[in-house]
């Protein structure tokens, strides 16, 4: 078989946990903030896991992770 690429873009946006599982950041907090809500953007702070529908995709982009 040959060597796969990694996706450098996803490699970029997403970490492996030590379970197994891929945690990604939250959307929306780039530029126009003023025009949010203080909540809304305290809310996107952090990171997440992905979701269970997408782990299967994530890990097919980063098979080495």
């Amino acid at each position: 078989m040959p060597k796969l690429k990694t996706h450098r873009g996803a490699a970029k946006r997403f970490k492996k946990t030590a379970t197994g599982k891929f945690k990604r950041g939250k959307a929306f907090k780039r530029h126009i903030l003023t025009s949010k809500p203080t909540n809304r953007k305290r809310n996107a702070r952090g990171s997440v896991v992905v979701h269970e529908s997408d782990q299967h995709r994530v890990k097919r982009m980063l098979p080495y992770a």
